[in-house]
């Protein structure tokens, strides 16, 4: 009998994950298919509760439903609870278990292919959704300077403010002081240069540019306020190149894509499936051909 793992999330059809995904599976020769399982937000707890049955091993969550599945779950993992955001669920036993993957994602995709110490480093975070949540604590972990973060719903990015400023004050012991200037921005303010001026590195976290979505073609950043010392990196994907990615280069920032980010925690999610290494040149070959036909 054929296994299944979904991919959770409202709109999916920009998506590349069920092709690289699957590609990995195939590598393994594992009798497991991997699908896109397109989930308005009122339909999140029956297939959630679905994967409680014997075919199905696991799921990725992504937009909208990151930070909504936690309460559908039996377990979450203490980094996912802290983040406040899952984006992959595991069947062990009888029980759903929710992690984040999506803060090694980036920090790896930094690494690797941004080539970009944060440490000491200024940031500005566009967005406070799930994934922005991921990112604001891997980087207060890896003891930047300051981050500033706005989103289209100040709210939001206020109460990530004070979750981060919260962690920084009771911050573990392993991990060393963490002395981050955590503070929150109006999103017109992104409209002013000044905003960003001695910025090292801009995160952007929501959907905007994103193919196939309502914002598509747009860019969150005009060209006026990018400053070229900064390293830009945008979170979307799909397109290869974004919107906001050809206006930083434009400007002659540093520019990282959405992809490396994907594919890193989509290959975390891959071993706490099947336990396996994640065949990650494969899946970064086949996720590039799905995005740029070759």
């Amino acid at each position: 009998m054929s296994r299944y793992i979904g991919l959770i999330g409202y709109p999916l059809k920009h998506s590349v994950s069920p092709y690289f995904q699957q590609a990995a599976l195939d590598y393994y020769q594992l009798d497991v298919r991997y699908e896109a399982w397109e989930t308005a937000p009122t339909q999140l707890q029956d297939i959630v509760n679905s994967l409680r049955r014997p075919q199905n091993i696991g799921a990725n969550v992504t937009v909208p439903h990151k930070e909504t599945v936690l309460p559908l779950l039996d377990e979450v993992d203490g980094l996912a609870s802290l983040i406040g955001a899952v984006n992959t669920i595991v069947k062990r036993g009888d029980k759903l278990v929710g992690f984040n993957t999506d803060a090694h994602g980036f920090i790896e995709a930094l690494k690797r292919d941004g080539h970009f110490d944060p440490k000491g480093k200024r940031v500005a975070m566009l967005g406070a959704g799930g994934v922005a949540r991921a990112v604001g604590l891997v980087l207060v972990q890896k003891k930047i300077a300051s981050l500033a973060i706005t989103d289209g719903i100040f709210d939001r990015a206020s109460a990530l403010t004070e979750n981060l400023v919260r962690y920084i004050k009771g911050g573990p012991e392993s991990l060393g002081n963490l002395e981050a200037k955590v503070s929150v921005f109006q999103w017109t303010n992104v409209k002013s240069a000044g905003t960003f001026a001695g910025c090292d590195l801009i995160v952007h976290c929501t959907t905007i540019g994103m193919k196939h979505s309502s914002q598509e073609g747009l860019s969150p950043l005009g060209l006026e306020v990018i400053p070229k010392t900064a390293l830009v990196c945008d979170l979307v994907y799909n397109p290869w190149l974004t919107p906001l990615l050809r206006l930083a280069q434009e400007a002659g920032a540093n520019i990282l894509g959405g992809l490396s980010m994907l594919v890193y925690q989509g290959a975390a999610s891959f071993k706490l499936w099947t336990g396996k290494e994640a065949p990650v040149d494969i899946m970064f070959s086949k996720a590039r051909e799905m995005l740029t036909g070759g």
